[in-house]
């Protein structure tokens, strides 16, 4: 890869990281649109290798306030979620499914600003957890499902709570994709050499959690839920 495409690309994973360090989830939703029109090589893989990692960053900094048994009933939707995604997959024409996705969502962050009050409950957990796994598997956006749950959650709950829990389904799909024959000494030379920028927007977005703590933690959450709603309704209908 030529030094300005790492640097290009490297400035990208940065900006995800500084969204997602801050408000909890989309790194994925900024950097993997942008990351495949710089160089497709860079996505899934290296993207999904340096999120993953990324993910236990925000673990580590607020470990304290990390919603273990939160993370566990996610996970535990997320599997048969997961084989959900992979039947839509096959019935559906991916167009669709995107266009479903991308509507179920902004309907849910429509009645998040109504009147719905979601609490993560283990009912809401294991519903959220198989949403996120379908959704993240069909469509690459596994995060809002899971986000919206947390939305009446303090910051560094839901920061840590969403990174341990993105950092456990992240290793469910290295594992898959390295059993399949997809992961490549290339792919993670150029994982190896985005994660800096990473660390970077990690870094970056620390003043940023004080901001967004401020009662600001629901507001973006549900921003950058609809936005990777839209993101993807536009990117199925163009």
């Amino acid at each position: 890869m030529a030094v300005w495409m790492l640097l290009l690309a490297g400035v990208i994973v940065l900006a995800g990281a500084v969204v997602q360090g801050s408000v909890g989830f989309g790194m994925n939703l900024v950097a993997a649109p942008l990351l495949a029109i710089a160089d497709p090589i860079l996505v899934p893989v290296p993207l999904l290798l340096v999120s993953s990692a990324f993910a236990l960053l925000p673990v580590l900094r607020e470990r304290s306030h990390t919603d273990w048994h939160g993370v566990g009933w996610g996970m535990l939707g997320r599997v048969p979620g997961t084989a959900l995604g992979v039947a839509a997959l096959a019935l559906l024409p991916a167009r669709w499914v995107a266009i479903l996705i991308g509507v179920v969502v902004l309907i849910s962050v429509g009645l998040s600003l109504l009147a719905w009050r979601p609490r993560p409950t283990r009912p809401a957990l294991l519903t959220a957890g198989m949403a996120s796994g379908t959704f993240g598997t069909a469509a690459a956006i596994g995060g809002p499902p899971i986000a919206l749950v947390y939305q009446h959650t303090a910051g560094p709950t839901v920061r840590s709570t969403l990174g341990a829990y993105f950092a456990g389904g992240s290793v469910l799909s290295i594992l898959a994709l390295s059993l399949g024959g997809q992961v490549h000494a290339d792919q993670l030379l150029a994982a190896l050499a985005l994660f800096p920028f990473a660390v970077t927007g990690f870094l970056i977005s620390g003043p940023l959690r004080k901001v967004l703590d401020a009662g600001r933690t629901r507001p973006a959450l549900l921003v950058v839920a609809a936005l990777s709603a839209l993101a993807l309704l536009l990117k199925a209908i163009l």
